[in-house]
């Protein structure tokens, strides 16, 4: 049984809820493979949901949320160069690189995903730092 909770509002929070929940906002990423976009939608609205209630899941779902957001446009711009360069067959060599680059963001949250399952913390490089700074 998990002994680990956190009390807020009258509520009581298990440690294994908090880990759930903050995977489940690293993880949101994958949403972007179905729908181009809605994965920082999801771990905004994680974020909306729990930010009064645990501390643990806002900092997560927020860090998500800051983590795609760039990636998403990266991909975009990457993606359309990509595309737009294959007219002159250069883009034909940039789709084995942007196949990987691609690969990136989904493989870096599902790695924060099954950290935060082992109980162990996970901070994105910068994103963390940032939102530490302006939540203290």
């Amino acid at each position: 049984m998990d002994t680990e909770s956190v009390r807020s509002y009258g509520a009581v929070m298990s440690g294994r809820d908090e880990r759930m929940w903050s995977g489940l906002a690293h993880l949101s990423v994958f949403l972007n493979l179905f729908t181009g976009f809605l994965g920082p939608v999801a771990a905004f609205v994680i974020w909306l949901v729990y930010r009064d209630r645990s501390e643990t899941i806002a900092f997560h779902a927020l860090q998500s949320t800051w983590y795609q957001i760039p990636w998403l446009v990266i991909l975009w711009v990457g993606w359309t160069l990509t595309w737009l360069l294959t007219a002159v067959l250069i883009g034909f060599l940039m789709m084995p690189v942007m196949l990987v680059i691609t690969a990136i963001p989904f493989i870096h949250s599902a790695y924060g995903a099954y950290r935060i399952s082992e109980g162990d913390d996970f901070r994105y490089p910068l994103v963390a730092d940032v939102i530490s700074r302006r939540t203290e």
